[in-house]
């Protein structure tokens, strides 16, 4: 399920600023005037700036919490550290304190502070997400301006709210301080959020290297150049190229919008950008295109202090993004929904990753015209055998160990069907690698269950009923997607070609300006 972006609510700032601010007794609680965006309180709450995002709670439990601390429930203390510039850093409970924000403020991913975090260009799935949170709120627990017009308007409201209001007048929440200095600060970020929520391998590399060009990169394209900025302290020349280049390789792995049930297979290449798993995919896409396989690499890569490569970075992950789908002259128009979705359109990160290295492959081996020879059976061992990639992908279970084994299984593929094997006999050879000795070449069949059709025996029938009647390029017999479509002149216009309908084909950008010539 969809996940509320509250990430605006509560800003973010570094650990390490060093302005001095004057000591004093600390409070204990914080109430619900605490939490207006015009408090002195919440003006001065920050997150760390290497903190993951605060959109991993579903509608529901953002509800139930309000609805908890409006009921006057148990509720876990916020753990707080006073910076020297005497910020309030929140070490634990963002998502609790930015849950009451969103309520009292209404702002669920879409209201004033998030417009003012992404510019004002906030995407269609968030608004969604924020409109279901609210009038899901709004029917369990009410308004906060209903709240507030108990005291005023009385006979206006229901009487159930009236008799909760009177409750917040005397609700807090608690708060425990962190005592020490940054590193203290930073060790019981850590310490406390590895217990209350394990933080995977990946996000973790992410956080702790924050400062590092691929995570700086991954973070400006997660969100298209847009919210925090983690290359502020860059100049603004540098600062505007890093948001350029990132919204535009947003833009080539994640539009047109994913909608399911699917209604059309004019689908992104990296699913949606909502999803849990989207952030570790980007950084595995930026540390594959720039040559990073192993996190030590990362952690053992130098800060960058002035931007240089962080836009080294996104414009090396931007070539390989414009060579997979787009309409640049070298584009191979790989079509996300046989290379990077299972039959029931579910997003596969390792193949996405898997694909991204052989690109590497073949291009530093110049072996495009191999691959475009044998592009179109190829796509149909894809389609067709798509249950054995995902064998592969859950025998090495993490994306990045599945990398190089379908590399290998890729390579073995093209090899064969360039020697005039069948589909058929090119699996069979590529299953020959002793790495696969456990992967099975039998079909495995999506049964449904229950009298109504699941989603994904809709996007089954969908995919497999399209791709029957899907447009393909007139050179190589590939599928053709709408981001990268070049129309070519079947006569030349050398040899007297015109540009007339019958003289026109659809193919893909490489196969008509490299390949053809």
């Amino acid at each position: 399920m969809s996940k509320v972006n509250l990430d605006a609510l509560i800003p973010r700032e570094d650990f390490e600023v060093t302005d001095k601010a004057s000591s004093g007794n600390k409070k204990d609680t914080i109430s619900i005037e605490d939490m207006k965006l015009d408090s002195f309180f919440i003006t001065n709450v920050r997150k760390p700036d290497f903190q993951r995002e605060t959109n991993e709670w579903e509608p529901e439990k953002v509800v139930e919490f309000v609805e908890s601390f409006i009921n006057g429930d148990l509720i876990p203390a916020i753990i707080l550290w006073r910076s020297p510039a005497g910020y309030l850093f929140v070490i634990d409970g963002s998502h609790r304190l930015s849950s009451l924000i969103s309520w009292i403020n209404n702002d669920y991913g879409d209201g004033i502070a998030s417009k003012k975090f992404y510019d004002g260009v906030i995407d269609e799935e968030q608004k969604e997400i924020a409109n279901a949170t609210r009038e899901l709120m709004e029917k369990r627990v009410g308004s906060y301006e209903d709240y507030k017009l108990t005291l005023t308007h009385p006979d206006k409201v229901k009487p159930e709210i009236i008799r909760k209001s009177k409750n917040l007048g005397a609700l807090a929440i608690q708060l425990q301080w962190v005592e020490g200095d940054v590193s203290k600060a930073e060790d019981s970020f850590f310490k406390i959020n590895q217990q209350a929520a394990p933080i995977n391998k990946t996000e973790l590399i992410l956080l702790k290297s924050r400062r590092k060009p691929s995570c700086i990169a991954a973070r400006a394209i997660m969100k298209s150049g847009k919210g925090h900025k983690y290359w502020s302290l860059f100049s603004e020349e540098k600062q505007k190229e890093i948001q350029e280049l990132a919204s535009e390789i947003n833009r080539i792995l994640f539009s047109p919008r994913l909608d399911t049930p699917l209604k059309t297979l004019d689908i992104p290449l990296c699913g949606k950008i909502s999803s849990a798993q989207t952030l570790p995919l980007i950084l595995g896409f930026v540390n594959i295109s720039n040559n990073i396989y192993d996190n030590d690499e990362i952690e053992n890569l130098s800060d960058d202090k002035d931007g240089s490569k962080t836009i080294e970075y996104l414009r090396n992950t931007k070539r390989i993004a414009q060579r997979m789908n787009s309409n640049e002259p070298f584009s191979l128009g790989l079509h996300p929904i046989v290379y990077f979705y299972s039959k029931t359109a579910r997003h596969k990160p390792a193949s996405f990753l898997g694909i991204v290295e052989l690109i590497r492959e073949l291009e530093n081996k110049k072996q495009f015209e191999d691959f475009i020879k044998v592009r179109k059976d190829f796509e149909t061992i894809l389609e067709k055998y798509d249950y054995i990639i995902q064998q592969i992908n859950r025998s090495f279970r993490y994306a990045k160990k599945s990398i190089k084994p379908l590399l290998s299984f890729y390579l073995s593929i093209i090899e064969s069907l360039k020697l005039n094997k069948t589909c058929e006999e090119s699996v069979k050879e590529a299953l020959k690698i002793k790495e696969f000795e456990n992967i099975s070449i039998d079909p495995q069949y999506l049964e449904g269950q229950g009298d109504d059709f699941s989603k994904a025996v809709k996007n089954l029938t969908f995919i497999k009923t399209y791709l029957e009647n899907a447009p393909r390029c007139a050179i190589c017999g590939g599928l053709i997607h709408r981001n990268s479509i070049s129309f070519d002149h079947i006569k030349r216009i050398e040899d007297s070609g015109k540009g007339t309908a019958d003289n026109a084909q659809l193919t893909h950008p490489y196969c008509n300006t490299t390949f053809k010539n």
